[in-house]
């Protein structure tokens, strides 16, 4: 899979496992992703849902053919707030057209089946020599 994007690695993702070949990130709690006390800053859940949808993206393509994505659309969903403990993420591809892709991404912490936030996006797909 191609490397995360440079804004992954300032919310402090990793990749630490896969679940149908969709890489699940994490996020440890720290200073930089921090919004009121205690609270994860809902741009750093909303960013973290982002950059899972894409990795669910890179997964679908070669290394060697992997092309450019950029977000269209996003709709995230806040249904808890994100407490001080580390958060995971996962992306999953509904669909991939010619040049858009429809993507959805959950954040959790304890428990999966209580997500913290979710996400809907439209990502256009850009390929060829003009990237």
């Amino acid at each position: 899979m191609k490397s995360l994007p440079p804004y992954a690695h300032t919310l402090g993702l990793s990749v630490v496992d896969t679940e149908d070949g969709a890489p699940v990130l994490a996020m440890g709690f720290s200073s930089d992703v921090l919004g009121r006390p205690g609270f994860i800053h809902g741009g750093a859940i909303g960013g973290m849902l982002e950059m899972a949808a894409i990795a669910a993206l890179y997964s679908q393509f070669d290394d060697d053919d992997t092309p450019r994505f950029k977000p269209i659309n996003v709709t995230v969903d806040y249904m808890r707030g994100g407490r001080d403990k580390e958060t995971r993420a996962i992306g999953r591809v509904t669909r991939v057209g010619t040049r858009i892709a429809n993507v959805e991404a959950i954040a959790w912490q304890d428990d999966r089946s209580k997500p913290i936030a979710a996400a809907r996006m439209n990502i256009l797909i850009v390929r060829g020599a003009h990237k």
